[in-house]
């Protein structure tokens, strides 16, 4: 993992620290959750089922793209002990923005990189277990026929309860965020949008240097192969 670089430097320069389908993932991501939770309480379960299942197919793109990103998308920039992190929150509290004391990492800090874990995690699930679910009235997911009923009867409770983790995850990364911004006086989230970050010059230039991952065009490619997938596999399968 990178050593950490302080916020807004003086000999700050600009670095391109998120690659475009990273931040685009990010953003297609808040856009189907958003989604499938609004079609889940107003009771439109086709469209729930279809999004769900773009979900599980981004959700696949971002598992590879952990491992063939660029940098900082990689789970190996941000895979972190429990000891990096608790370190990371004294020093959050005691250090300001110090480099090592709770300053700005280049991509994300051992903390967040536990809540981006746990954010796969639990939307993996959700997208996994409702394709086994049944509202026991009208609609079955695509897959429920394929289980016996006591595991889809399982699949749907942890279906409902999933979705109550992931409100609170949710919760408290905004909580991190606004934390972030108003306290610390750093904002995480236009860097998600730009994909810039200002950076020691010597860290610019040497996040410049590194190797930037396979590129757009094969990220396209890869994403569209991960629905091909998701919703192939789906359709055989029924």
């Amino acid at each position: 993992m990178q050593q950490p670089a302080p916020t807004a430097p003086a000999n700050a320069k600009t670095a391109k620290v998120w690659d475009l389908p990273t931040r685009l993932f990010h953003w297609l991501l808040v856009i189907l959750v958003v989604a499938m939770v609004g079609t889940g309480l107003t009771g439109k379960l086709e469209q729930h089922m279809v999004i769900g299942q773009a979900l599980l197919a981004l959700l696949l793109f971002r598992l590879i793209w952990g491992f063939v990103g660029n940098r900082q998308a990689r789970f190996t920039d941000f895979l972190a002990g429990p000891g990096a992190a608790l370190a990371y929150l004294r020093g959050l509290i005691g250090g300001g923005n110090k480099p090592g004391h709770g300053g700005g990492y280049v991509g994300h800090n051992p903390v967040g990189g536990y809540a981006v874990f746990a954010m796969l995690g639990l939307l993996l699930l959700q997208a996994v277990s409702g394709l086994f679910t049944s509202d026991d009235f009208v609609y079955d997911g695509p897959l429920y026929s394929l289980v016996p009923s006591s595991v889809g009867a399982q699949m749907s409770s942890i279906h409902r309860i999933t979705i109550d983790a992931i409100y609170i995850v949710v919760g408290i990364h905004l909580l991190a965020t606004l934390f972030y911004l108003l306290v610390k006086r750093e904002n995480l989230v236009k860097p998600m949008v730009t994909g810039d970050k200002q950076l020691p010059a010597e860290q610019a230039a040497a996040i410049a240097a590194s190797a930037q991952g396979p590129g757009n065009l094969v990220a396209a490619i890869l994403f569209v192969l991960c629905l091909a997938v998701v919703f192939g596999g789906i359709a055989l399968l029924r």
